[in-house]
């Protein structure tokens, strides 16, 4: 299948203020194929972040090679979504309107978007809201409007900082089966950051498992679950080992560290 990503040797370090360098990341190497959809766990401070920041082309790396749909990444492209743990919605912009942000901002076609934007929100089950302004609207339906947002422009590559992190669990589940509902019918490709094992295995075809700072990649997990996905598939002995594995992985890290 072919690559969407490729990151090869990827290091980044920052300079604080006291003039000493803090290094962030170290060596990290791997590929994403097209259309996949790859989680990242690890601890706090180990990088995670900064990877995505770089791959969205909002922060310079320090070394290494970046090559998204066999171009080298030099900057913030149109083809590449972006969410974050908060919705970051504009709160003077109606549902609609906040949707069509990247369409105004990369100047494409408004009266073809409008309607690729409806059917996001439609498909959301955001239909009734395309008028409601941010603050009339739950935390979990702003973050589905946040994820229509960066479905809109029909990115190649959507980057997922831990979107789902500041919802509550039975909202979190909902937006993760939302998430596989909207990517099954659209097939970006999609890294997703999370702190959450059993949230990476239930949404990934596959896991990276990243160091403590500086991050590199520890392994790589295939998850080998049938899809559409159910909830209750969490119970079986597949999933439980998958995730035990991870966790392993992590602990061992955690312990050596």
């Amino acid at each position: 299948m072919p690559e969407s990503i490729r990151v090869e040797r990827l290091s980044k370090a920052y300079r604080s203020r006291d003039g000493s360098e803090v290094e962030a990341l170290r060596e990290v190497s791997f590929t994403v194929d097209r259309g996949e959809f790859v989680s990242i766990v690890g601890q706090s401070g180990c990088g995670k972040s900064s990877l995505l920041k770089i791959l969205a082309g909002l922060l310079f790396k320090t070394s290494g090679v970046i090559s998204i749909e066999d171009r080298e990444l030099d900057g913030p492209r149109s083809d590449i979504g972006l969410m974050f743990q908060k919705p970051l919605l504009l709160e003077w912009r109606r549902v609609l309107d906040n949707v069509l942000l990247p369409v105004e901002i990369y100047r494409l076609d408004q009266k073809e978007y409008e309607k690729k934007a409806r059917r996001l929100l439609e498909t959301a089950g955001l239909a009734d809201f395309l008028t409601k302004y941010p603050f009339e609207l739950s935390g979990g339906m702003q973050q589905r409007v946040a994820l229509c947002r960066a479905l809109v422009a029909e990115p190649s590559l959507l980057l997922m900082d831990e979107p789902f992190g500041a919802l509550d669990t039975l909202t979190r589940q909902k937006m993760g089966f939302e998430l596989l509902r909207l990517w099954e019918e659209w097939k970006s490709t999609v890294l997703f950051v999370t702190h959450d094992v059993d949230e990476a295995v239930m949404l990934s075809d596959r896991v990276l498992v990243m160091s403590s700072r500086p991050g590199t990649v520890l392994g790589s997990f295939t998850v080998d679950l049938p899809r559409p996905r159910k909830i209750f598939i969490k119970d079986t002995a597949e999933f439980i080992h998958i995730s035990s594995r991870i966790r392993r992985c992590l602990w061992e890290e955690a312990a050596d560290a």
